[in-house]
């Protein structure tokens, strides 16, 4: 449930705090994407991925509780040139959400090319960020979320948004699939988290972040940038009875102070359950969308703060942006990002 404004922490350790994750059709394939470590933090941020730490795409079907495919990037130190060793494994049945499993090793390669297997190809590297909002705007939610007062917007003037994300830049796994694989065949419906973790001293894992839907963070916990909620280190299927009422009860003030709803307390459970679990839904081989209209994975593309903010609200909130803002950043090909 990171972010790209994740700090003190995402300072120091941004190689473990995930800025998006990504699900969208391929060529006959699906495609994952995680997005670590943005500069938009620090200009100067340490380069590369955590070679001790473990980054994970984790896959429910059919609305179960739990994983039971997950796929497991791994990395080593970085050489020379900059470029890591870069592992995949991939965990079924039980041992998915095993931290002591070792998983069948599937690819072995180096960051910054392309490593292909049979029905599998995998991409590490950094890349020029996609992810677009005016922060102002995020601001101005943030205000009415957190005090339960209507949203204002009468100084927000969509026509003159700027992208603060404009020329930032991130760590970037991509994972391609093809629809052979027998989970993840047309028609399969699947939900999709990112998780980061690091060995503890005793010799177990500890996870660090996680991320589903976009903009959890930012918009429901701006201030803890010390991370004291436990929302990073639990599991997706514990997150609503942990949060749906605290999450419900924000929505539902912030909408009838706005007006934007006849029963606050229904919108906001509503949409509470709407986002919990906090995982990516998405039918395999369909159009990936985030957006007013529908939640099915998310494409690099789509303007997912807007329709996230509007959500929250109740009400259309204009971001005044369009993907094209970013279109120099995205390519119809594998890896669908631009190194940077």
């Amino acid at each position: 449930m990171s972010h790209h404004l994740d700090t003190p922490l995402a300072r120091e350790k941004g190689q473990l705090f995930i800025d998006d994750l990504y699900v969208f059709a391929g060529d006959r394939s699906i495609v994952f994407v995680m997005d670590v470590n943005s500069n938009i933090t620090e200009p100067n941020v340490q380069r590369g991925f955590h070679p001790k730490a473990r980054y994970e795409f984790k896959l429910h079907f059919d609305g179960a509780e739990f994983e039971t495919l997950t796929y497991r990037i791994s990395f080593g130190d970085a050489g020379s040139d900059a470029h890591q060793a870069i592992h995949l494994h991939v965990l079924s049945g039980r041992d998915a959400r095993d931290d002591s499993a070792a998983g069948e090793r599937l690819l072995e390669g180096r960051t910054g090319e392309m490593v292909s297997g049979p029905g599998t190809r995998l991409w590490a590297g950094r890349i020029q960020d996609s992810f677009y909002i005016d922060l102002s705007l995020l601001g101005m939610v943030n205000s009415a979320v957190r005090n339960g007062t209507a949203l204002d917007l009468s100084k927000w003037r969509p026509g003159k948004a700027v992208n603060s994300f404009a020329g930032t830049t991130v760590e970037s796994i991509v994972l391609e699939v093809a629809h052979q694989h027998p989970q993840l065949r047309p028609g399969a419906r699947i939900g999709v988290w990112g998780a980061t973790k690091f060995p503890t001293e005793t010799g177990g894992w500890r996870q660090i972040n996680r991320a589903g839907h976009p903009m959890m963070w930012p918009i429901f916990w701006p201030d803890d940038t010390h991370f004291t909620n436990p929302a990073n280190t639990r599991h997706p299927s514990e997150d609503f009875k942990a949060e749906a009422k605290h999450f419900g009860d924000l929505i539902a003030a912030t909408v009838a102070a706005s007006g934007t709803s006849d029963d606050p307390p229904g919108y906001g459970q509503t949409v509470a359950r709407e986002l919990f679990p906090d995982v990516l839904s998405y039918v395999v081989g369909t159009p990936a969308t985030y957006s007013f209209a529908a939640r099915n994975g998310r494409p690099l593309a789509d303007n997912a703060p807007e329709a996230m903010l509007s959500l929250v609200v109740g009400t259309a909130v204009p971001s005044g942006l369009k993907p094209a803002v970013s279109k120099q950043y995205r390519s119809a090909k594998f890896p669908y990002v631009v190194a940077g």
